[in-house]
């Protein structure tokens, strides 16, 4: 079983999708993200955790293969976007959108290239699919999102920007790399020997990259308006999937490349991670339209992630991995969640919502349970993340672990009072529809993942545990 079948799977889709006309395309398009989904699910049986990779040569001079390595992070990074992906297709597929077959394709075409970036262990592979990312993602919000036209594309244009200038610093620094080892390949770039300066500016420039696609404070400036900007699924690909890129690339490429610097600048960067948390959660409390809302949540969650990360223990890697999972299952809930109140109440203002518990009683559940789960609390997929963060951030710095403990805490407070304004406030005459078939079973896969896995996350341990050994291993080499 080839695992660059995967991506055949994703791009014949995306083209297939464009060619079905509009009248088919969400039926395409839902059908071969499930074809995703399912191959996916049937090569992790068939390998498990040792995974397996595929290489053939592209490029001759200079010598750029086509390399995919398939283990247990990378698995469970495909996990997340073939499984979100057909959920993300199937909240759209109802609604009145116009050039239908275009925008089924540029989706499908995303997580070709996320997938893509996902396998690649050849570094300039990694960027080609990096960077081909963004195209996708910027029509969709010019073309379908909210608001007047030139101010999406003035959001798109930013988002596009900001993320196009620090992955050019990341090319940099892959070109220096492949200078010094003759190689593109990911083992290569590992066993680059890289003296403390060569380290330092090439961590930095990694970081550029990272910080702006998490995105960590302070680069998080184009965020909330993107969000608010993206029609619903793009906002759910942004903060479901695209931003899950950075987090693992940080995993992936920059901490085992640069193992010097990663502990020379550990304290900075974590710092900067716990204050993007704590001002994410401050931030949110005064935020009125519920898309900003959550991108300011979000922004404090994928900090909380970065933290872990750059924590360079064991069990910061894989809290932070588990929370990226956790983390992209429940964000795609809560923006649908908004969606629906924006479609139903014509109105994404928090301060104009209210009284939706007596009308919409299944809503208000699967409402609820996603909040809880944002908020970390136990038998949570979130919680098993959030914590295990806080112990490898307690192996470094026990002030790491009570102060991002102290955001568990604001992330509660601006949730539930968030959630009380919006559904249990005084009622209004203003008609609310409860839940629709397809929505129930959208919110009912994505809870049931969040609580499965918040029972029972042994099986992502096992998953990653063999590659997040690795990493660590080579950071404190």
């Amino acid at each position: 079983m080839n695992i660059a079948i995967i991506l055949i799977i994703l791009l014949a889709g995306a083209i297939i999708t464009y060619f079905s006309g509009n009248r088919f395309a969400s039926k395409v398009a839902i059908l071969f993200s499930v074809f995703a989904a399912v191959f996916t699910i049937a090569f992790l049986l068939k390998y498990g955790v040792a995974g397996t990779s595929y290489s053939t040569e592209w490029i001759t001079n200079p010598l750029v293969s086509f390399s995919l390595k398939a283990d247990g992070l990378a698995i469970a990074m495909l996990l997340l976007t073939t499984i979100l992906i057909p959920i993300i297709l199937i909240t759209t597929s109802s609604a009145d959108i116009k050039n239908e077959k275009l925008f089924y394709s540029l989706i499908l075409f995303m997580a070709f290239a996320m997938v893509g970036a996902f396998l690649s262990s050849d570094a300039l592979l990694y960027y080609i699919f990096w960077e081909i990312s963004l195209i996708p993602i910027f029509f969709i919000i010019v073309l379908w999102g909210n608001g007047e036209l030139a101010k999406r594309r003035k959001a798109a244009m930013t988002f596009f920007l900001y993320t196009f200038a620090g992955s050019l610093f990341m090319l940099a620094a892959i070109i220096y790399i492949y200078t010094k080892v003759g190689s593109f390949q990911l083992e290569a770039f590992y066993n680059a020997n890289l003296n403390e300066t060569e380290q330092l500016w090439i961590f930095l420039a990694f970081f550029l990259a990272y910080a702006i696609k998490i995105p960590i404070f302070p680069f998080h400036t184009w965020q909330a308006n993107v969000y608010q900007k993206a029609p619903a699924a793009g906002t759910m690909l942004l903060a479901g999937l695209m931003s899950k890129m950075g987090a693992y690339s940080v995993i992936r490429w920059q901490l085992p490349v640069t193992p010097h610097a990663s502990h020379q600048l550990q304290t900075l960067v974590v710092v900067l991670c716990i204050v993007g948390v704590i001002y994410g959660a401050i931030i949110a409390i005064r935020q009125d339209n519920l898309k900003r809302f959550f991108a300011y949540a979000s922004l404090s969650h994928v900090g909380f992630v970065a933290a872990g990360a750059y924590s360079l223990t064991y069990d910061g890697l894989q809290g932070a991995v588990m929370l990226i999972l956790a983390h992209g299952f429940g964000i795609v809930g809560l923006f649908l969640a908004a969606d629906i109140i924006h479609k139903r109440t014509n109105t994404a203002l928090i301060s104009q919502m209210g009284g939706i518990k007596g009308k919409a009683p299944k809503f208000t559940i699967a409402f609820f349970l996603c909040i809880l789960a944002s908020i970390s609390i136990p038998l949570s997929f979130n919680f098993v993340g959030e914590f295990t963060i806080m112990y490898g951030l307690y192996q470094v710095n026990i002030w790491y672990a009570v102060l991002i403990g102290t955001s568990m805490f604001l992330g509660a407070f601006f949730m539930l009072r968030m959630y009380q304004y919006v559904m249990l406030s005084e009622t209004t005459k203003t008609p609310f529809r409860d839940l629709t078939i397809s929505e129930g079973i959208v919110f009912g896969l994505l809870i049931a993942v969040i609580i499965f896995f918040g029972i029972y996350s042994k099986p992502v341990a096992e998953l990653v545990s063999p590659s997040l050994q690795e990493i660590v291993t080579y950071i404190n080499r």
